[in-house]
């Protein structure tokens, strides 16, 4: 017997906004929506594709009455792929994000932000060609 991951799921005061945000970071789009709840991804799940193999998870926003109250226990990693790590972020904080601050680790190359609704994410190192992005820290 075997599961398979098909949805992250991500409580949230304003399920649009969010998935707007998230759908212009990752250039996913909507693929279902209903009171309370919007699913993003990069394809459309059909039973047949997600029982052959392990396809990647949607994106699933869900209204809750609730905030957040404190550091994510789980979070989403993002890797640039056609510019630099900087570029990415600096596009990032146009789109609504925010850098957080939790202290630096030695050696740490990525960058902590977070959502417009405070959900950190880490921006991990360009995977651009090497002649497309040129990032001093990884």
């Amino acid at each position: 017997m075997t599961s398979r991951f098909t949805e992250l799921v991500v409580d949230c005061h304003d399920p649009e906004r969010l998935a707007a945000f998230w759908c212009a970071v990752l250039d996913f789009r909507v693929i279902d929506r209903s009171e309370g709840k919007v699913e993003i991804g990069s394809w459309e799940p059909t039973v047949e594709e997600v029982r052959a193999r392990q396809m990647p998870p949607t994106l699933v926003f869900i209204r809750v009455p609730e905030g957040k109250a404190v550091k994510n226990r789980l979070h989403l990693d993002v890797s640039p792929i056609d510019g630099s790590t900087d570029d990415e972020v600096s596009r990032l904080l146009d789109l609504g994000a925010t850098r957080v601050d939790v202290g630096r680790h030695p050696g740490q190359t990525w960058v902590v932000m977070a959502d417009p609704e405070g959900n950190e994410f880490d921006v991990l190192r360009s995977l651009a060609p090497a002649n497309q992005a040129i990032d001093p820290e990884g």
